[in-house]
């Protein structure tokens, strides 16, 4: 076997190895498929990774999710500094601590060490959402929760394997901790199989090529796309962008918004991102730790750059400057389990800051990524009686600049997940799904529309001692137009209890709420904001809308002045009222600076008094009220309007 190092790959040898090392980690992903017991991994909530001996990442997958981009070396460093002088062939590691360069406590990495012959030459990485890990409700997502011990199972670096032979008293110690222990032993064993998949590819690789000419690949391609990341930015200006969004609240400091700041340097082929200036952590599990902020940074700019594999490479030119103790770089102990919220605002964040740069790719915010978790006793099925609902839903990404955002599409934080079946769900949880389409009217308006999100009801069957929490943001910060674009429309859940007929809106945090056999909940995902001015909007495109029923006629001439009459709704024949039109445009064009200043207050009394509603009211008047009750919120509304007034107003003619 050749040994030897060589200077530098031949083209046909460095294109066969790179693509070779992608194909392994893809084929970790279809073993994780074919083997988990989780429906959320099922899902595909999951990622994969080939690291080189240092842990560096050398690969991911065509299809893990973005969330996980940017983290996979961190945890895979941590294990190397564990059980650096103490690895063996055969050993697999796991870890989901989320300071140590993790995401949350729900992400478990499995990491087993590659060898050729005594040689350590890489680590595969196997990383899965398991649906629960303890704490203080099913699954694991405690919103009031102030720090960690409140969250979940803290896993620092452990070994699973030794030498091949199962450490089945730690698994079981570990699994003993959760609500689902079968399952989570069930996905150990897939994901620790999935590892062994690049192990083998990896030897194999050796053993056709060399080890020298194969480790020699695993560093070119990270250097690869390091040259051409490098060679792109120094083709863009040099220069400073700033952008501001927003998590809805601190539920232990009163009403108001959470700042997260960003200003984006770029100088030469380097970049740096500083959160200077965003809010300390706050009283619940809505705070990011480093490695997740950096992964938000990595996943929104690698959105502009799609055409580049990604790995280690692509890291080399960023540097995150993020003061200790904010929101994006919280501590342990600090409670960070919902790091999903400021992962979200920071990469539309980047996506704003990106779109100045190349309007040609620029977009509009997208919807915020929501999880809604139940859990209880199964009145089905005795022999596993605990059981754990898990959903998140599709929404609408923004407009862009000469298209309409994507329609019913997994969140920016997720891209590669899928959109649960409810058949799936139904299967395998006491639940029913009454209704699940598209919400008519949440894309936001634009030039060019944002895409639309989705509504779904469910109905509790036979279940017992059952709580639910919802994860969710984009209550208040409602997703945001660009470029003079309107936003979409403010997230919630309402439940509806089957003894009273009641129905309560309970919005977008809660955790732990008892609900019972034959309750409803159902909630709405937004749509994405929109791009450009929407009296701008061909008119034909409305009417398309309306044919297509995203948009309703009423909001055909309240969001974008044009007036279209229904000739056969059946028939899907309607007809658009140019000279209406022409009116309700100028009329819209005349007032909406002074609808957009209007006092809140009176604004306020207009949504209690049924005059407008929610869409109305973030809009048109740029308002943010309890939407259960309709009270005012004076200090969110003034950040949502200056957001409106730089986003949408300065840009309208």
């Amino acid at each position: 076997m050749n040994t030897t190092t060589p200077q530098e790959l031949d083209p046909v040898t460095f294109e066969v190895l790179k693509n070779s090392f992608i194909t392994s980690v893809d084929q970790m992903a279809e073993q994780m498929l074919r083997t988990c017991y989780s429906f959320v991994i099922y899902n595909r909530d999951f990622s994969n990774a080939l690291h080189d001996a240092d842990g560096n990442c050398v690969a991911q997958g065509n299809a893990d999710i973005a969330v996980h981009v940017g983290t996979l070396h961190y945890t895979c460093k941590d294990v190397i500094r564990a059980f650096e002088g103490d690895m063996y062939p055969g050993d697999v590691y796991a870890i989901n601590d989320p300071y140590a360069g993790g995401t949350h406590f729900s992400d478990v990495r499995l990491i087993r060490p590659i060898f050729d012959e005594e040689t350590l030459i890489g680590f595969s990485q196997s990383n899965g959402h398991w649906s629960d890990l303890g704490g203080s409700v099913p699954g694991s997502f405690n919103v009031t929760a102030h720090e960690m011990f409140g969250e979940a199972v803290r896993i620092t670096p452990i070994r699973l394997f030794h030498k091949g032979k199962f450490c089945s008293d730690v698994a079981n110690m570990i699994a003993a901790n959760t609500r689902d222990p079968a399952s989570i032993i069930g996905d150990i064993h897939s994901q620790a199989q999935a590892t062994q998949v690049s192990e083998r590819e990896l030897q194999r690789l050796v053993g056709k090529y060399g080890r020298g000419q194969v480790l020699q690949g695993m560093n070119e391609v990270q250097d690869y796309v390091e040259r051409a990341v490098r060679q792109r930015i120094l083709e863009l200006p040099d220069g400073t962008w700033e952008a501001v969004d927003y998590i809805d609240r601190d539920p232990g400091a009163g009403e108001g918004m959470i700042p997260i700041h960003i200003k984006m340097t770029i100088k030469g082929d380097q970049i740096t991102y500083d959160f200077e200036g965003s809010h300390p952590t706050i009283s619940s599990i809505y705070n990011s730790a480093h490695g997740a902020t950096f992964s938000a940074v990595v996943a929104g700019m690698k959105t502009f750059f799609p055409d580049l594999p990604l790995n280690s490479g692509f890291y080399r030119m960023v540097d995150i400057k993020a003061p200790k103790g904010s929101v994006v770089s919280a501590e342990w102990p600090i409670a960070v389990t919902g790091f999903l919220m400021p992962f979200e605002k920071i990469m539309n964040a980047i996506f704003e800051m990106w779109s100045k740069i190349m309007p040609e790719r620029a977009i509009a915010c997208a919807f915020n990524l929501e999880y809604l978790l139940a859990g209880g006793n199964d009145l089905r099925k005795p022999d596993k009686p605990i059981y754990m609902f898990y959903e998140w839903l599709p929404g609408g990404w923004g407009g862009r600049n000469g298209k309409d955002g994507s329609d019913v599409t997994t969140a920016c934080f997720g891209t590669g997940l899928m959109s649960q079946p409810s058949e799936g769900n139904e299967r395998v949880n006491p639940t029913r799904a009454d209704e699940f389409q598209i919400k008519q009217d949440s894309p936001g308006p634009g030039k060019w529309r944002g895409g639309a999100g989705v509504i779904k009801a469910s109905t509790l069957l036979e279940a017992e001692n059952t709580v639910i929490s919802y994860i969710c943001d984009r209550e208040r910060a409602v997703v945001w137009g660009i470029e003079g674009g309107l936003p979409s429309m403010p997230h919630g859940l309402m439940i509806e209890h089957c003894d009273t007929g009641e129905e309560k809106w309970l919005g977008s945090v809660f955790s732990n709420y008892k609900i019972k056999s034959g309750d409803r909940f159902t909630r709405p995902t937004a749509g994405g904001g929109g791009f450009g001015d929407p009296l701008e909007r061909d008119v034909d495109q409305v009417k398309e809308d309306v044919i297509d029923e995203y948009v309703s006629v009423e909001r055909a001439k309240t969001d974008y002045g044009v007036v279209i009459n229904v000739i056969d709704r059946d028939m899907l024949e309607y007809e658009v009222d140019h000279d209406a039109t022409e009116k309700a445009r100028a009329e819209i064009r005349a007032n909406r600076v002074a609808w957009a200043r209007m006092d809140p207050e009176n604004v306020a009394q207009m949504f209690k008094d049924g005059q407008i509603n929610e869409m109305d009211a973030v809009r048109r008047y740029a308002v943010i009220l309890d939407w259960g009750t309709g009270d005012l919120m004076p200090k969110s509304t003034e950040q949502f309007r200056e957001s409106f007034e730089r986003r949408s107003v300065a840009h309208w003619n």
